[in-house]
């Protein structure tokens, strides 16, 4: 794909990236975000809907929809809920769990909803506090593969305790899990068996590719088909190439198994975008080797060579008006809740 065809041409048997230590994480959110209802006019000429048909509609579009909400993202701490009406998983667990659990709790998401953790893989800025979410809440167990659960034990001082509530999952095999389906697919990293996950509920589908050095055939197969996608966009390689990082680890970085930068991203979007994608979260943005100015407006310059508009995701006229909603989630702090549907 491009430049990153490249990377395979550098060593890939040094060690993972380095881990950061977790600064302390904000607990409140600046605002809620939930889609209004659509405006429709009624012709003269057709009846109106009874109280029944409002209620029934609503019904449908409370239950056929997603919610979403970053509580960090990036190398300091990854962590993201995702659920509907039933409940839901959060995908990694990077984040201090109070900071987590007392953000859910504020939108209404107590502790017993969580029915799981889904993990990407071994990294400390992924699992730091799976332990401590599991040791606390008994109901909720994690889910990775047999290798990522081996790295775990292997790579970190951890309670071995933590098998006890491990769920053995497999690559391209879906499991249920809140009532949603979940398939979790292979994808480029110098971690432990890094996976994606590909959550399904109803029609729709969520995509997550988080710490991905390119875009696998077996990683496109699933981020085509979704309507909305978390995406890697960790560096502006300007910025890493000028950088103090030493030449080492900009190796591993620029690596076809280290990380996604934003013109290999806006490239992935601008290639395959269609009408069905509707927001795209931009994640895992490096503190150091980019800005959230600069992968919004790499991807944004970009989609504009076909024409696509691009919002702010923030339900604005102006927002409604765009093919496509790009946000890039906040490094330390939650991110807005997001009903998506």
């Amino acid at each position: 794909m491009g430049r990153k065809d490249s990377k395979r041409d550098i060593d890939r048997h040094q060690a993972s990236l380095f881990d950061e230590i977790l600064p302390s994480i904000p607990t409140e959110i600046e605002s809620e975000f939930v889609f209004n209802e659509p405006k429709t006019s009624v012709s003269p000429a057709v009846q109106k809907p009874t109280s029944n048909d409002i209620n029934e509609l609503k019904s449908v579009e409370k239950h056929n929809s997603f919610r979403f909400i970053s509580f960090g993202s990036g190398s300091s701490g990854n962590c993201a809920y995702i659920g509907s009406d039933q409940g839901g998983i959060l995908i990694d667990a990077g984040i201090e769990m109070k900071s987590v659990f007392d953000t859910l709790q504020k939108h209404g998401i107590s502790p017993e909803m969580v029915k799981g953790v889904c993990l990407t893989h071994d990294h400390g800025d992924h699992i730091r506090y799976a332990y401590t979410i599991v040791r606390k809440y008994k109901h909720i167990h994690i889910y990775c593969t047999n290798r990522v659960l081996n790295g775990i034990l292997r790579r970190h001082n951890i309670s071995r305790r933590i098998k006890e509530q491990h769920v053995a999952i497999y690559k391209e095999i879906a499991f249920e899990l809140a009532g949603l389906k979940i398939t979790a697919f292979e994808v480029p990293h110098d971690g432990s068996d890094n996976a994606g996950f590909f959550i399904e509920y109803g029609d729709l589908k969520f995509a997550v590719a988080t710490d991905i050095g390119h875009i696998s055939e077996r990683a496109y197969h699933y981020l085509v088909q979704a309507q909305f996608m978390m995406l890697e966009s960790n560096y502006d390689l300007e910025m890493l190439r000028n950088g103090s990082y030493p030449e080492y680890l900009k190796n591993r970085i620029i690596a076809s198994t280290g990380h996604l930068d934003n013109c290999d991203a806006a490239r992935f979007l601008c290639d395959n975008y269609s009408d069905a994608l509707k927001y795209v979260f931009l994640c895992h943005l490096s503190h150091d080797n980019n800005t959230p100015e600069k992968a919004r407006k790499e991807i944004i310059d970009t989609l504009a060579t076909r024409n696509i508009t691009v919002g702010e995701g923030c339900d604005t006229i102006d927002d409604r008006k765009c093919d496509l909603q790009l946000v890039a989630l906040p490094r330390f702090d939650p991110s807005r809740w997001y009903l998506l549907r």
